[in-house]
């Protein structure tokens, strides 16, 4: 095994879990692992860098290769303000995991896989929702992605929090009648959705685990279920607003572009939530092409370190580094 120094080592830090891979300047993927969520909005800081630390040893053996690359590539969810990825920069270099450390939030590492002229708009769906976007003359737009209060609505959270409102109201007479109102406590594990809101009031059940029942609201809509299909058809219009918004900013509606779509919920088969957020999104951008991101986002963490080495775009490095993480799609 070689024991070069990995050029970029590269991660992909989500609410949930971490990518985290070494790759050569010629874009040998040397190793690739993943672990838990090092998100310092989900755990402690210094219990984010004990995961890290252990999670690049781990890669570094599997690579018989080194440690610290070259450059550290972070592109992790959090790093929303100034204040985040300042001290997100100061607690990786102190890891000592790169002689550099570069610090971006996740959207831009999804971007950079999925758009391979490296500008365009990216549509983030997991536990929350982001976009942001990069245009073609180097301008950025994002939005703020931190919840209700920033205005955001959507992802698993969003839907989550919207089945059980959906179950109760229809329990309780207020609302029309839909399968949620058995499936979501169900789903939960109790027997009623009064129940479930008495959970989450006394703290016996996290808020985050309303998560959980967003395939079931798609399942639900899948089915037939007219409020199910209510809130899929809310969440396609509010993501193809937000990428209409981001693009407008960089002045590239009228342009072709790439509009990448990434986060667990893209992982639903629902025929019609796709075909409605394509329409939304070209009726409005009609040159635009809608990805779905179907390699792991890590890549374009890499990808932006090697950028960063002085590595040509599209080049050699590039295309060999991504048929790598196509094999593994």
């Amino acid at each position: 095994m070689s024991r070069r120094r990995p050029a970029v080592l590269a991660v992909d830090g989500g609410n949930s879990k971490t990518d985290l891979a070494l790759v050569s300047r010629g874009g040998d993927l040397l190793a690739l692992v993943t672990g838990p969520t090092t998100s310092h909005q989900q755990i402690p800081m210094d219990e984010a860098m004990d995961r890290l630390a252990a999670l690049a040893a781990e890669a570094a053996g599997q690579a018989g290769s080194p440690l610290p690359a070259i450059l550290a590539s972070f592109c992790v969810a959090g790093a929303d303000y100034p204040g985040d990825v300042s001290a997100l920069r100061h607690a990786i270099e102190a890891s000592g995991v790169g002689d550099a450390v570069r610090v971006r939030n996740d959207g831009y590492g999804a971007l950079r896989a999925g758009a391979p002229r490296g500008w365009g708009v990216v549509v983030i769906c997991g536990a929350g929702v982001n976009a942001l976007g990069i245009g073609p003359d180097g301008r950025t737009a994002r939005l703020a992605g931190v919840g209700d209060f920033s205005g955001d609505w959507g992802g698993a959270y969003g839907i989550g929090k919207e089945a059980l409102a959906v179950a109760v109201r229809a329990r309780d007479g207020r609302g029309a009648p839909t399968t949620l109102a058995e499936l979501v406590p169900q789903r939960l594990g109790l027997r009623r959705p009064a129940d479930v809101t008495r959970a989450l009031y006394d703290g016996r059940m996290s808020d985050r685990r309303l998560e959980e029942l967003a395939p079931l609201v798609f399942e639900a809509a899948v089915a037939g279920d007219a409020l199910a299909r209510g809130i899929v058809d809310r969440l396609a219009d509010e993501l193809a607003v937000m990428a209409t918004a981001i693009a407008r900013r960089l002045r590239v509606v009228r342009q072709p572009l790439d509009v990448v779509l990434t986060g667990g919920v893209f992982r639903t088969t629902d025929r019609r939530f796709f075909a409605r957020l394509e329409e939304r999104i070209t009726s409005a951008m009609p040159h635009a092409t809608m990805t779905r991101l179907q390699e792991r986002p890590v890549l374009g963490a890499a990808l932006i370190g090697l950028d960063e080495l002085g590595v040509s775009r599209g080049a050699a490095a590039e295309r060999r580094l991504r048929r790598e993480f196509r094999a593994l799609a």
